[in-house]
């Protein structure tokens, strides 16, 4: 048996809004219940967008200024207090470590990924 989720139809997928962006702030996130950055992000002519993010094995260093494709049209979420407005795309490895998904670098934020 194949390891993936159950099928969902193509218009629920194509109705994510996802983009390019790039980081222009990293900040600890203490009030987490799990370790995670406030991170930042610009998404060209869709906005300035924070989020929360379990991506400490990123350095905030390595994250400022790095391209990354994100989904910015659910709905805001809560998390220890602060509002988080997207959600940042990253892939999971077996030891649970996150790796960010990075656009080819000649993309521009506010590119559309589809």
């Amino acid at each position: 048996m194949k390891d993936r989720k159950d099928r969902i139809p193509a218009d629920h997928f194509f109705s994510a809004d996802l983009r390019v962006g790039r980081i222009l702030d990293v900040q600890d996130f203490p009030e987490a219940r799990k370790p995670a950055y406030r991170v930042q992000v610009d998404f060209g002519s869709a906005g300035v967008l924070w989020t929360s993010a379990q991506i400490t094995n990123y350095s905030s260093g390595e994250l400022k200024d790095r391209l990354v494709v994100g989904v910015i049209n659910l709905p805001d979420k809560r998390i220890a207090g602060r509002t988080s407005e997207f959600l940042l795309l990253g892939s999971y490895t077996a030891d649970g470590l996150v790796h960010l998904l990075s656009p080819a670098p000649e993309a521009t934020p506010g590119d559309v990924v589809g």
